[in-house]
């Protein structure tokens, strides 16, 4: 009976091993069983217990707390009205205070903090182990705020209404249980909601189609549908977006991760816009909507090229009527890194071979006018908080050895002044950066960045760190990362920043090139930048490893097991592994847009000569990989990580393996468990590569 079963099994197009393999570690994807949880603490024993009695493995955790819980931090501001909000944590606060001070104040610099929440008294009176997820305020007052709260850390949040002139949550607001979704005001009494509503009013991704209006003083139940998706969707969402003081509610339903359709409700209908279904909305200023383009657009015979921003006359789009005007169209070597709004200007950030500008834009009689702010150069560009009453906003710089600086601007008067800088945690003056190009298998040049000791020596033997990510349309800018200063740069490190395809570092065309069918570029990509490390004699693969969380981690994953002779050490974090199961897990079925779909033979074709769970051979000198994902990860289910794990050691493989029992997505909750990770890793890198 069992011959025959295999012989059947050896007909299917998938290897025979790998049915086996599905069957025999299936049970770790039961996050909360029993055992389950016991494989988990074992695992984490082992692990730490190793990785700990590494020599300086507690000078680099004590290190490390300390640059996060430094006071002397940026206290990074968020504009609501005439107060400014921050979420801080340190040493007293590990989980976190929400707290506010006038605007004027912190514009002044005499600041006065007020805690408005304590998450850590929170969680103490509770027995919750609360994660402040974010606070949505009512425009243009913000006197209140509905509060996203996550037990552990996870993407699910429970939202409570609180009230800022009172400091305490209301007691008959607006509260929702536990779910994945969206929720804002529409007004002080109504709020748009997208939650689970109950049975079959989620889509397989585990997202909410359907967006309601729902009245203050009514119970959910009997809110307003105002939309509904198809439970195939990833997701259906609404809010409302200002313009001045008219506002508009817009709904979306997402039908890929990249494409969906967009409605506005007015006179109680919903109402398309006919904009192309990969569009990116990014502001509506002036009775302009800003969109980016993600493919070429025909409109009226023109065509406007892929990664073009543009905007139309809206209350004209409301009409079916297009109404176009161009404000940046990008070249090969550009792409827009964000966009934001002041109350009259338009903010773009333009990234030019992965170094950022700063540009502010003025429509004007049908066209916009830009103006190029004199921002620092060769770092990276993020628009920080604007203000919605006037032109004011904060804006940062930073590169690898150039600490993170706070800037406060005027975008009508183009001038900015630094308000504060991130202290300097290591002497950079030791170290430099370059950039290089590698040539791909393809031949496209690949940019990525490399930070090292002036006097280093290219004689193959400095250990070597390449962190890359390759996805999403996601751009890896340099940053000033203080604890891999102290914990690898300073231990003769070298830090390396591969801007592979799939990432957004050259816009649209850039990710696409890794899409689905062509995601082999991005693997090669990164082995390019390998070699090219090897060549220059900056490293060997004795002493190179490579680092990469969430769909890095599946990036890592690949690389190890197709090219085991490349690296000495792979730190994989949060990953995806298991490309069979992909789509059945958790969010999953979102990513199919980036993926493909591994249930349809066509596409399982292309993704099973990559996926990593699948590829894995006894008798090949892998590296000693180490897994970190954490068990209340509702985006990624860590049951990837768990079973890599299993299966490398069921086939003999010794590897590290931990996973940490909060913090979602992020893998970490508190600056301590943040800490301990640093340390684990970079003890793990030492060991294996220096």
């Amino acid at each position: 009976m069992k011959k025959s079963i295999l012989i059947l099994l050896s007909m299917i197009s998938i290897n025979t091993t790998l049915i086996a393999q599905e069957d025999k570690f299936q049970w770790l994807e039961d996050v909360d069983s029993q055992k389950s949880l016991e494989y988990v603490e074992a695992q984490n024993k082992m692990t730490l217990e190793k990785l700990s009695q590494y020599k300086d493995y507690q000078t680099i955790y004590e290190k490390s707390l300390a640059i996060y819980n430094a006071t002397d931090r940026i206290a990074s501001p968020s504009i609501q009205g005439k107060y400014v909000y921050n979420f801080w944590k340190d040493k007293e606060h590990p989980r976190g205070i929400w707290r506010r001070c006038l605007l004027e104040d912190y514009l002044n610099k005499t600041i006065k903090w007020e805690t408005l929440l304590d998450i850590d008294e929170m969680a103490k009176t509770d027995a919750i182990k609360w994660v402040f997820k974010g606070a949505s305020g009512l425009h243009p007052n913000y006197d209140r705020f509905l509060i996203s709260l996550s037990k552990g850390g996870g993407d699910a949040v429970i939202v409570r209404e609180y009230d800022a002139v009172k400091k305490e949550f209301i007691a008959d607001g607006f509260t929702m249980p536990e779910s994945k979704g969206s929720v804002s005001y529409a007004d002080e009494n109504t709020v748009i909601v997208a939650t689970n509503f109950g049975e079959n009013t989620m889509t397989t991704s585990g997202y909410p189609r359907q967006v309601k209006l729902w009245k203050r003083e009514t119970t959910i139940t009997q809110a307003q549908l105002l939309f509904e998706g198809e439970v195939t969707d990833v997701s259906s969402s609404g809010n409302v977006m200002h313009d001045g003081d008219t506002k508009y509610i817009m709904l979306r339903r997402g039908t890929t991760f990249y494409t969906g359709k967009m409605f506005v409700w007015q006179d109680n209908k919903s109402i398309p816009l006919d904009l192309p279904d990969d569009v990116e909305v990014q502001a509506l200023l002036n009775n302009q909507l800003v969109v980016q383009l993600k493919s070429d657009w025909i409109v009226n015979g023109k065509t406007y090229t892929s990664g073009t921003l543009l905007s139309l006359t809206f209350t004209e789009l409301l009409k079916g009527k297009k109404e176009l005007a161009v404000i940046v169209v990008p070249d090969a070597l550009s792409s827009i890194d964000g966009v934001s709004k002041t109350k009259t200007k338009l903010l773009v950030n333009k990234l030019t071979d992965v170094t950022g500008a700063l540009y502010s834009y003025t429509f004007s009689n049908g066209k916009w006018t830009s103006q190029k702010m004199d921002t620092p150069s060769l770092g990276t560009i993020s628009i920080g908080s604007t203000d919605s009453n006037s032109d004011r906003f904060f804006f940062y710089y930073q590169n690898f050895i150039v600490p993170s600086k706070l800037y406060l601007a005027d975008a009508t008067k183009n001038t900015f002044e630094e308000y504060q800088s991130l202290p300097a945690y290591f002497d950079a003056s030791k170290y430099e950066v370059k950039q290089f190009k590698a040539k791909s298998k393809d031949g496209t040049l690949v940019p990525y960045f490399v930070v090292h000791a002036k006097n280093m020596k290219y004689d193959g033997s400095n250990p070597t760190l390449v962190y890359a990510y390759g996805g999403f349309e996601i751009a890896s800018n340099p940053s000033y990362n203080a604890t891999n200063g102290v914990s690898w740069l300073d231990y003769g490190g070298v830090y390396v920043l591969a801007n592979i395809r799939g990432g957004g570092e050259y816009g649209p065309q850039w990710h696409q090139a890794g899409l689905k069918e062509k995601r082999q570029n991005v693997f090669d990509d990164l082995y390019a930048v390998s070699e090219d490390l090897i060549t220059k004699k900056i490293t060997s693969a004795k002493h190179m490893g490579v680092m990469g969380g969430s769909n890095g981690g599946l990036l890592v994953g690949v690389a190890f097991t197709q090219r085991p002779d490349l690296y000495n050490a792979v730190v994989c974090m949060v990953p995806l592994l298991d490309m069979q199961r992909f789509n059945k897990l958790l969010a999953g079925a979102s990513w199919m847009g980036e993926y493909g779909n591994p249930d349809k033979p066509e596409e399982w074709a292309f993704i099973k000569k990559y996926s990593p769970y699948h590829n894995l051979k006894k008798g090949t000198n892998y590296p000693e990989v180490f897994f970190y994902t954490s068990t209340r990860d509702d985006r990624v289910h860590p049951g990837h990580a768990r079973k890599m794990n299993a299966l490398m050691n069921d086939m003999g493989y010794s590897t590290f393996y931990y996973e940490n029992t909060e913090g979602g997505h992020a893998g970490a909750s508190t600056n301590e468990q943040t800490a301990q990770r640093n340390a684990m890793t970079f003890a793990y890198l030492l060991m294996k590569l220096k």
